[in-house]
């Protein structure tokens, strides 16, 4: 492999390493940096929208069926009122971020990815990064180093503070899935989500404008969900995560790009990060085996503009009441329109034309 990549990738997490197998999948010569030693495990819904789905299936990684639950649909709570929305297309996908990242490092691994765990980079410079184990450069720099991305800082991308800051906890129990779906609880303090992650695991996932948020305290909400989840063994420790929403002003600087929540990161409440990452480490690779990133930063913009739109209109459902009783009411009455929404955001993030 080549001293100076075509890639050099700074992240190892799903949206670094999506970018250096479609690398290498086009013939072009990958490098990732981490300071982190995988498997990576981070605070996340864990719930692949089957747009996502197909991205892994497009990039060759494969997920042991043991370690994964396939679900087909959404299903949200508003009290008593219940809605449910089924995929016409494909299905999701419920899969702990352990599991994936280390199916993702494989899969990177086969494809012959330079994978360089434990460095920490100290500075950015002209073509390159220096680690506390020296300089590494590379024909494009990748900044995939997540939300509070510290390459963004570097280059001096500014982020505004978003107008909602809401945070997440995640934790694991030890159960067999109730439903095929993805069941999301709402209460005038915030969601709940649920998803099956294994034969015999769900993950639950409480979103809140509260920080730090307390699991056991916000589970209170939520007694329908409390109920359900009495006597169930608890098999991960509580990780949390926010503020979410962060819009970074620009993704592109001369030979460098932001790739995944480093360029952006989206509220979790519609469920689509993983795939809409994954979009973008495809559309960059393309842009980079035509030697600009001018198209990048346009197709950036479009593949963030409708998920965006999508969880604007959610989260000012959230933030009235009314409004949130009255959208799943409507989806309840009818449940093709409410099929239709999910469809179109569970496809949002599905691959793009080359």
């Amino acid at each position: 492999m080549s001293e100076t990549p075509d890639l050099l990738i700074v992240g190892g997490g799903p949206a670094g390493l999506a970018t250096a197998i479609e690398a290498r999948l086009a013939g072009l010569e990958a490098t990732v940096i981490d300071r982190r030693r995988p498997p990576v495990d981070v605070a996340c819904g864990e719930g692949l929208m089957p747009g996502g789905v197909d991205h892994l299936h497009r990039l060759g990684v494969n997920i042991p069926e043991a370690e994964a639950a396939v679900f087909r649909g959404i299903r949200y709570f508003d009290g008593k009122t219940e809605a449910v929305a089924r995929f016409t297309s494909g299905t999701g996908l419920g899969i702990r971020r352990t599991v994936l990242h280390r199916a993702l490092v494989q899969r990177a691994e086969d494809v012959g990815v330079r994978l360089l765990w434990g460095l920490t980079v100290r500075t950015l410079e002209e073509g390159g990064v220096l680690t506390d184990r020296g300089r590494f450069g590379g024909r494009f720099i990748v900044a995939a180093d997540g939300r509070l991305s510290r390459m963004r800082k570097m280059i001096g991308i500014s982020t505004p503070i978003p107008a909602r800051r809401r945070f997440g906890v995640r934790r694991h129990y030890r159960r067999a899935p109730w439903a095929d779906t993805v069941d999301v609880f709402w209460t005038a303090e915030g969601e709940a989500y649920v998803t099956p992650v294994g034969p015999e695991m769900i993950g639950i996932a409480l979103l809140s404008r509260t920080r730090p948020l307390d699991f056991n305290l916000q589970l209170e909400n939520f007694p329908a969900l409390a109920r359900r989840l009495d006597g169930a063994p608890v098999v991960s420790r509580d990780r949390g995560g926010g503020p979410f929403g962060h819009r970074p002003e620009d993704v592109v600087s001369v030979r460098l790009a932001l790739v995944g929540d480093a360029s952006g990161s989206l509220d979790p409440i519609t469920g689509e990060g993983l795939a809409v990452a994954f979009s973008q480490a495809q559309a960059l690779v393309r842009a980079v085996s035509r030697g600009s990133l001018d198209d990048y930063a346009a197709d950036h913009r479009r593949i963030m503009r409708l998920p965006r739109r999508l969880t604007d209109l959610l989260l000012i459902a959230e933030d009235r009441p009314m409004l949130r009783r009255l959208t799943i009411r409507t989806f309840s009455a009818f449940p093709g329109l409410f099929s239709k929404l999910v469809d179109m955001v569970g496809r949002s993030g599905a691959a793009v034309g080359r």
